[in-house]
């Protein structure tokens, strides 16, 4: 493997994203051969020896997981109270970092990996990746009301600032009683943007189930389950950020 800059190793092995991993170079935590090394360095994990904080950085094999979060559960690492994590629910060895959030009692598809080249390209926003939702609210709202929720709604954050969503595809999917199911399609991940958006539109969301991240489906998976990527979908999801697949390393 060639020689290539230590905060896309870093990145690469998991420890954040390139702008992350170069503050942590910055910082003077890694070192390369015993030495301290300095933002721009490169290295070849083949011959050299790369340090963070004292411990070794390995070539690791990289791992894609695809979950289903269930509600309840959080999409963070750090425990919250008695809440599992996603990393809870995928009892295998290795450092695995979630793509993707979703809020505690949202559900659907969680990608798990320790790929961080792959999760920069999926999580900054210049890619700006589709994210498609199945939306439960409560009765039937007026067209007019989801075509302002196609053209861009006024939201507060938590502090009380507005902000304004971008354009989003919404459309009517099915009835479930009372309440209908929506389909939403961003490219945009605002904090609670979905339940955000609601309440400014006067509706009352009871469910929320992501079901697709750029061409990476949830499927038949049910709430809980989880399944390792196949190469062709490793494959598509880098096709779609316009990096090269690392299969040799999986």
């Amino acid at each position: 493997m060639p020689s290539e800059r230590l905060q896309k190793i870093l990145a690469a092995a998991g420890f954040g994203s390139r702008r992350a991993c170069e503050d942590l170079i910055a910082a003077g935590r890694v070192r390369v051969n015993g030495n301290i090394a300095k933002v721009g360095d490169k290295a070849d994990l083949a011959i050299d020896k790369v340090a963070l904080d004292g411990e070794p950085i390995a070539a690791e094999k990289l791992t894609y997981i695809a979950l289903h979060k269930p509600r309840g559960a959080v999409s963070s690492l750090r425990a919250q109270s008695d809440r599992d994590t996603v990393r809870d629910l995928v009892p295998i060895p290795g450092r695995l970092y979630p793509v993707g959030r979703l809020d505690a009692m949202s559900e659907g598809l969680i990608l798990l990996t320790n790929d961080g080249d792959l999760t920069n390209r999926l999580t900054h926003p210049r890619y700006g990746h589709d994210k498609e939702y199945r939306v439960l609210v409560h009765g039937r709202p007026n067209p007019q009301v989801l075509q302002i929720w196609r053209r861009g709604v006024v939201i507060k954050d938590e502090e009380g600032n507005s902000e304004r969503t971008a354009p989003a595809d919404v459309d009517v999917d099915s009835s479930e009683g009372d309440n209908i199911w929506l389909r939403v399609i961003m490219r945009e991940g605002k904090k609670h943007q979905i339940r955000r958006t609601g309440e400014a539109l006067g509706l009352r969301v009871v469910r929320i189930v992501r079901v697709r991240m750029g061409t990476l489906r949830l499927g038949n998976l049910k709430p809980g389950e989880w399944r390792h990527l196949t190469a062709s979908e490793v494959r598509s999801l880098y096709t779609t950020t316009g990096a090269k697949p690392k299969l040799a390393r999986r």
